[in-house]
């Protein structure tokens, strides 16, 4: 007996076996998904695979976002910023970046080295005229010999 234009594209009604029951069926006991057994097949035999997705580079400068370069701007004593500055600081950045580590890179070759260290870094900074304070290994000892006296 044809079924009537009223069922058309309806789902089947429920057979009260379960919340999962009445789909797909099962060969030799195991989950049904889809009407396909898993249990006798493969791994993931059947279902649709995740596409690996592909990283999109960009320039990871764009990482510092605005409201870091606000603070760091308000910690020097800056009141009110343009909103062309941002591109500006990030390029300023950049700029610096590259100069320290061109300078790491010189004492790399030099130590015959693949890895950038802490005292890399340091001598860098000092030679291009920022020296940067509190890594110094004998700054404790020479600090007190100049209070004793």
């Amino acid at each position: 007996m044809p079924p009537t234009s009223r069922n058309i594209g309806r789902a089947p009604p429920p057979t009260g076996r379960g919340r999962h029951s009445g789909g797909g069926k099962s060969i030799g006991g195991g989950k049904s998904i889809g009407g396909k057994s898993v249990s006798g097949l493969g791994k993931g035999v059947g279902l649709s695979r995740m596409r690996r997705q592909r990283k999109i580079h960009r320039d990871s400068i764009h990482g510092i976002t605005k409201g870091d370069l606000r603070r760091l701007a308000r910690r020097g004593g800056v009141k009110r910023i343009s909103s062309a500055i941002y591109n500006e600081m990030r390029g300023a950045m950049t700029d610096h970046l590259k100069k320290v580590l061109h300078s790491c890179t010189i004492y790399l070759e030099h130590a015959n080295r693949k890895t950038i260290t802490v005292t890399d870094v340091i001598f860098s900074l000092k030679r291009l005229g920022n020296p940067i304070y509190g890594f110094d290994k004998d700054w404790e000892t020479k600090s007190r010999k100049t209070h004793k006296k």
